[in-house]
């Protein structure tokens, strides 16, 4: 289970693994297009946050 992310190092590391993810041929509706969609919703979520926007 992915959580919220709350500091810049954690989100240093779920955008490390978007790349990764990106970078592989997933298949959609797999658990890694699962968890890239989910990780681009909590990094997007982390930086309207901490950008005041």
């Amino acid at each position: 289970m992915l959580n919220q992310i709350k500091t810049q190092d954690e989100c240093e590391i779920a955008l490390e693994r978007v790349y990764k993810l990106m970078q592989e041929n997933i298949t959609p509706n797999s658990k890694e297009s699962d968890e890239l969609e989910t990780l681009s919703i909590l990094i997007k979520e982390f930086e309207s946050k901490t950008s005041g926007t």
